[in-house]
């Protein structure tokens, strides 16, 4: 799942922080503004998706719902977090894959090239059968195939296979912590002025 990736973009994000010398305390105290717009955007999409593997919702339906609200909450959560310069590159790479998504009713294609680079070529039938909310096979057909999840990925026991949004996101998950802890760092080390004129 693409969870496990953000989660070791956050975990490399720390302990880039750490080589910095920046402390815990520097990291536990990023200032994230509504926070919560970023756990509703991937339990809406985690949501949705597995409402569709239970055939719930149709694919065509959730598809578009799922990535236009996340779209909106993450677009709001990257505007009131301009301070954070990392979190544009997870704006960037939402709207990646939001384009390649919409350009494809709705759904993300995979390269079944990339699969078989990896080892999952087991998923092409179920892809065929567009059986998630997001998910469908690559053609010729395809739209904007460049931003499609076409970047096979095989580290330490983890396969997967990604987009160049995914990447943007990952990226920008651990520029956000690095680039935060150190400026929370720098203000806590600034002087304190104190006025003694009477």
């Amino acid at each position: 799942m693409l969870t496990t990736l953000y989660l070791a973009s956050a975990l490399i994000g720390i302990a880039l922080a750490l080589g910095f010398r920046a402390s815990l305390r520097d990291i536990a105290s990023l200032e994230l503004r509504s926070a919560w717009v970023f756990l509703a955007a991937a339990l809406l999409e985690g949501g949705l998706a597995f409402a569709t593997t239970r055939g719930l919702v149709a694919p065509e339906i959730a598809g578009p719902v799922a990535k236009a609200l996340v779209l909106l909450l993450v677009g709001y959560g990257v505007w009131v977090n301009a301070h954070l310069r990392g979190l544009w590159f997870v704006g960037l790479g939402l709207l990646c894959n939001a384009l390649v998504i919409f350009a494809n009713r709705g759904h993300m294609p995979v390269s079944s090239e990339a699969l078989y680079r990896v080892g999952l070529e087991s998923y092409i039938p179920k892809l065929q059968q567009q059986y998630d909310a997001v998910h469908t096979l690559m053609t010729g057909s395809t739209q904007l195939w460049f931003l499609a999840d076409i970047i096979p990925v095989h580290v330490l026991g983890y396969t997967n296979v990604i987009s160049l949004g995914d990447v943007y996101l990952m990226v920008g998950i651990a520029h956000t912590i690095v680039g935060g802890a150190l400026e929370r760092k720098r203000k806590a080390q600034e002087p304190i002025d104190i006025d003694l004129s009477f």
